[in-house]
C-alpha cells in the first residue's frame, strides 16, 4: 500500500473515531458509554500518526529532490567519461563494457534492476476508505428489531427467593425482571400486578402480537443479546418504534414455572423517544 493511502486512512479514520465519540452520540449506536473515553483516545492516536506521517513524507521527498540536485552534475559527468573510454577501447563503441557499469547504472543506480513495481496498491485495500468514511457522512443506525427478531430470547439466571414488590401502580419494571417473576417466583407476586415495561417494537411472524424488546450490550455491538417479552395489544406499532408499555400478564400455563408464558396483555401503548440506556434493560424512564 502506498503511503500517501495509509495517511489517507489514518486520518480519516482518526476523524471519524472523534466526530462519532467527542461531536455527537453516533459512538453510542455501538458501544457502551464506558468505552467512548477510549474510543476518544484511539481517534487522537490515529489522527496524530497520520499528521506524523505525512509530515516525514514531505521532509524525505524534499531531502530526495536536494540530493538529486547535488549529485545529478557528478552522475552526467561519469557517463560521459565512460562513453569517451568505451569509444577507444579495442575500436569499438560499444566494446565488451559490463551492464553494471553502463552508464544507466552510474546515473540511476540498480534500484530498477528487477524490471516491476512493489509499491503498486491492490484493489481491494480501497475498500479500506469506506469504513472511514461512513463514520464521518454516514454512521450506521443503531441495533434494533431486525437484529432481535434473529435473536433467542436471553436467558435469564436462576433465582431462589425474591422481594415483595413495591405497592406503586402501574409497576415499573424491567424486562428481565418481569420474565424472572413470571417464570420463577413461586409466591406468584406479579399476578394481577399491573406494570410498565419500555423497549423496541419487534413484529414477530403471523401477527396479532409483537415482541416488546430491550437488546443488552457487554462491550459493544458484537456481543448483544436480547430480553423480549411478547405483547398482546389492538395493533402492532411500527417496527424499532420505542413504546412504553402498561399491562398485565397474560394468563397460560402455570404462573412461577417455565411453562408459563412471558408476556404482557396491554392496556396502553405510548411511544417513547429511545432513552439514553437504550442498551441496558433499565426501568422505564417516569412518564411526563
Amino acid at each position: 500500500m502506498r503511503r500517501p493511502l495509509q495517511v489517507t486512512l489514518l486520518v480519516l479514520s482518526g476523524l471519524g473515531l472523534l466526530h462519532s465519540a467527542l461531536f455527537t452520540d453516533v459512538c453510542l449506536r455501538y458501544v457502551k458509554p464506558g468505552m467512548r473515553p477510549l474510543l476518544i483516545a484511539s481517534g487522537f492516536v490515529l489522527l496524530v500518526l497520520g499528521i506524523a506521517e505525512a509530515a516525514a513524507r514531505e521532509g524525505r521527498t524534499r531531502e530526495g529532490r536536494k540530493g538529486h540536485g547535488r549529485h545529478g552534475g557528478h552522475a552526467h559527468d561519469a557517463a560521459a567519461a565512460y562513453g569517451e573510454a568505451s569509444a577507444h577501447s579495442d575500436g569499438s563503441a560499444h566494446g565488451d563494457a559490463s551492464p553494471h557499469a553502463s552508464p544507466h547504472g552510474l546515473a540511476h543506480g540498480d534500484g530498477s534492476a528487477h524490471g516491476h513495481d512493489h509499491s503498486a496498491v491492490p484493489r481491494v485495500a480501497w475498500l479500506l476508505l469506506l469504513p472511514a468514511l461512513s463514520l464521518l457522512f454516514y454512521a450506521p443506525p443503531a441495533l434494533g428489531a431486525y437484529t432481535a427478531s434473529r435473536q433467542p430470547a436471553k436467558v435469564v439466571a436462576a433465582q431462589d427467593s425474591f422481594d415483595p414488590l413495591p405497592k406503586t401502580s402501574p409497576l415499573p419494571i424491567t424486562l428481565t425482571d418481569f420474565t424472572t417473576r413470571v417464570q420463577q417466583d413461586r409466591t406468584l407476586a406479579i399476578k394481577g400486578r399491573t406494570v410498565r415495561m419500555s423497549g423496541l417494537v419487534t413484529p414477530v411472524a403471523g401477527g396479532g402480537s409483537w415482541d416488546l424488546t430491550r437488546i443488552i450490550i457487554s462491550c459493544c455491538a458484537a456481543d448483544a443479546q436480547s430480553v423480549k417479552v411478547r405483547i398482546y395489544s389492538n395493533g402492532v406499532p411500527p417496527a424499532n418504534t420505542w413504546v412504553s408499555v402498561t399491562g398485565n400478564w397474560h394468563p397460560g400455563g402455570k404462573l412461577g414455572t417455565r411453562s408459563a408464558p412471558v408476556a404482557l396483555d396491554a392496556e396502553t401503548v405510548k411511544k417513547i423517544q429511545r432513552p439514553s440506556n437504550g442498551y441496558q434493560d433499565a426501568l422505564p424512564f417516569p412518564s411526563g
